[in-house]
């Protein structure tokens, strides 16, 4: 599995500049070969995933960016969303950060959300790192034939 860097995107955990990354994503898809079904079920993943991520921004409080990596392989197009803190020390993510806020989310709403994305990506990998607070979302749309 040969991997490509195709792009690499950094902007503000905000609603505002979502369409900016699926703009992106739909572009590069374009060009790998996905078919406009397959490009509007990676918009809305995408779009569920950069919402997922700017809840747990909003909830570890300070200021976040997104920072979306965009790679193909030799079958898929793979699209990394990851929370990334601001600069300043003081909004790194803690452990306590982590803990908040997996107390604040709905286990029940955020588990719907990741079925969601589930259901219009071929492959969808949350993760979120307990000690650190990094929270990055890999999802990944198969290429046809």
């Amino acid at each position: 599995m040969a991997k490509r860097d195709l792009a690499e995107l950094k902007i503000p955990a905000d609603s505002t500049f979502i369409p900016v990354a699926k703009r992106v994503a739909s572009t590069l898809g374009s060009q790998l070969g996905l078919s406009l079904t397959d490009l509007d079920e990676l918009s809305i993943a995408l779009t569920q995933a950069c919402d997922s991520a700017i809840a747990a921004a909003e909830d570890f409080g300070g200021d976040h960016d997104l920072k979306l990596t965009y790679f193909a392989t030799n079958r898929a197009l793979v699209v990394d969303v990851d929370l990334l803190p601001a600069q300043h020390p003081a909004a790194r993510h803690s452990a306590e950060a982590v803990a908040k806020h997996h107390e604040l989310v709905d286990a029940e709403m955020q588990r719907l959300a990741y079925e969601m994305i589930r259901c219009f990506v071929d492959d969808f990998r949350p993760q979120i790192e307990p000690r650190t607070g990094q929270v990055r979302f890999r999802m990944v749309k198969h290429l046809a034939g």
